[in-house]
């Protein structure tokens, strides 16, 4: 079979779409990018934060105290509607977001669809259609004061802010946001592991990605609760 009737192949069997949620910092997007890294070109990502309405008319300093951990910051509408877009086998063209203006840039990125596709964000569990659209909900935890240490380096580091403003921002919104929307949704989550660099956590995940690829169909969510099952047993010999 040649690489072009491989490719056409993938693009014709339904993609097996994988909800990776979490608090900010902890360890959501290492788990995301060790999980695109083995399994490589068979992956699409698609991130939440790129989501994040555009605020072109509100001031920077006004972007700067937006609540960006709330449900209604990000455009959800728009990322179900690109979503399915891949699902059938279309080419996107997903926004971006600008992290050091606090607002959507004006560029995009193509995205392609895959076998594999990778949600990841907050969350990406709190909305049910989401979570109806999902093969595999992954929940990554990790205690408050890790994940604090985590968003500070991140967010001066890759998003040029100053740590005043991490650290108001945290106060503010981030962390009463994470008890109010996203621990909530770790009930949702077929599968919780501690860190995203949890090797055996890993392991089971992508043992269970590859049995869906090599099936070759993944069964519709509200008929069968395998992932459930499968999880709960892998996870008898899964040490926290």
């Amino acid at each position: 079979m040649s690489n072009t009737e491989v490719k056409n192949e993938e693009v014709t069997q339904k993609p097996i779409i994988i909800g990776i949620a979490g608090g900010t910092g902890s360890g959501k997007s290492t788990f995301t990018n060790r999980l695109k890294d083995k399994f490589g070109d068979h992956v699409t990502v698609l991130y939440h934060d790129n989501y994040y309405r555009a605020q072109d008319d509100l001031s920077f300093e006004e972007r700067k105290k937006m609540n960006y951990d709330h449900p209604s910051a990000f455009e959800t509408d728009l990322l179900i509607e690109h979503l399915r877009e891949l699902k059938n086998g279309h080419t996107i063209q997903c926004p971006i977001y600008d992290y050091s203006n606090h607002n959507r840039s004006n560029e995009v990125t193509i995205v392609k669809p895959s076998r594999i596709i990778l949600l990841e964000g907050i969350l990406v569990l709190a909305d049910e259609r989401l979570r109806k659209m999902m093969d595999i909900r992954i929940f990554v935890d990790a205690d408050a004061d890790e994940r604090i240490l985590r968003r500070v380096q991140r967010d001066v580091k890759e998003r040029g802010r100053d740590i005043e403003n991490i650290i108001d921002q945290y106060l503010t919104t981030v962390k009463p946001m994470h008890y109010l929307y996203v621990e909530p949704t770790k009930m949702y989550a077929d599968f919780v592991t501690n860190s995203g660099m949890n090797d055996v956590a890993l392991d089971l995940v992508a043992t269970k990605i590859q049995s869906l690829l090599d099936g070759g169909q993944v069964a519709e969510r509200h008929n069968t609760n395998e992932q459930e099952q499968y999880f709960s047993e892998a996870s008898k010999s899964l040490k926290y």
